[in-house]
């Protein structure tokens, strides 16, 4: 999973005059912490907690009786309906980017020690190639409800998009329930819809500023209404080696190593939280000007870029009216 970038900045009061109260429910899911604001007195917490494992049961490489385990293992394996909606918006954005977001990245992944299944002790050039030859999402394609794998040696893996799905998922389903005001947050990427009542005021969340050895705070806030958003960065989740070598964690889908470049904060806000998970994690690939050249033809993209210049000092790149506050 992507580390957490986004930090909510909604302050939770409890009101004393009868007004509209927020309901708020943390916990734990998908290897990070999860927090859901909505306008209603009804407790979802059941609820939430199905939806959570239901998504974990279809896509989690992390459990080894998930549908995505089991394909991985060239079980047979009939899909939900939750796998289909990942895979389909995975091509299309596998697609689009040309290959920057291919979810066959993560035999890679697990060889860097950054998935699942961190079994290899040693990376050299020629593991890498060994396993860069079953790296393509177009090395599959769905059949109704199964995944056909053009090599039993290609592994899929949803991490960099599927929290952004579980986000939706409990997004819709408030909806459904006609919650029309929400803050879905899980490990910083987020879902707003309407506004927060209990404080007669937008959502306002926030961007984090990168901080290689920990700690958190706040470069950007921001209020978000009826979107979603996404961060993905390099400063929180990565190795350093024998040599002082700091290898991230999002792989270069082209080489197989990590992504060289000097963005380090990525932030796309989009109409789902499924799409901008996606699309923050091709473009910490592709780097500035080809993210630049691609929101030309994306304007329903927003982008927030925090990235090290020339001269070493930090600076920000706000693309397609990604907003200033």
């Amino acid at each position: 999973m992507k580390q957490v970038l986004g930090v909510l900045l909604v302050s939770f009061l409890i009101s004393c005059n009868g007004e509209q109260k927020n309901t708020k429910l943390t916990g734990a899911v998908f290897g990070t912490s999860y927090s859901i604001i909505y306008d209603s007195d009804i407790n979802y917490e059941k609820q939430f907690d199905s939806l959570f494992y239901v998504i974990n049961k279809s896509m989690s490489t992390y459990q080894i009786n998930s549908d995505i385990s089991k394909l991985n293992r060239n079980e047979t394996v009939e899909i939900d309906n939750h796998f289909i909606n990942v895979y389909d918006a995975s091509k299309e954005i596998f697609g689009l980017t040309e290959g920057a977001f291919d979810p066959t990245i993560g035999n890679v992944v697990n060889a860097w020690q950054f998935g699942a299944e961190n079994t290899i002790e040693v990376v050299d050039s020629l593991k890498i190639d060994s396993l860069m030859q079953y790296v393509g999402y177009d090395k599959t394609y769905r059949l109704k409800r199964s995944i056909i794998k053009s090599n039993p040696n290609v592994y899929l893996e949803f991490n960099a998009i599927a929290k952004g799905y579980g986000v939706d998922v409990i997004g819709e389903f408030l909806e459904s329930q006609n919650v029309k005001n929400y803050l879905v947050e899980i490990g910083g990427e987020l879902r707003a819809k309407g506004r927060n009542t209990e404080k007669h005021s937008k959502w306002k969340v926030g961007v984090e500023e990168p901080n290689f050895e920990g700690g958190q705070s706040i470069l950007k806030a921001i209020s978000l209404k009826n979107e979603a958003m996404a961060t993905s960065g390099t400063y929180r989740k990565f190795k350093v080696d024998e040599n002082g070598n700091r290898y991230a964690h999002i792989i270069n889908t082209e080489t197989g190593y990590p992504s060289k470049t000097n963005l380090l904060s990525v932030s796309v806000i989009a109409e789902n939280c499924m799409t901008a998970d996606a699309y923050a994690t091709a473009f910490k690939v592709m780097g500035i000007e080809k993210v630049k050249t691609f929101l030309k033809r994306h304007p329903e993209l927003k982008v927030f870029l925090i990235f090290v210049n020339d001269n070493q000092e930090l600076e920000t790149l706000t693309l397609n009216g990604f907003p200033e506050e």
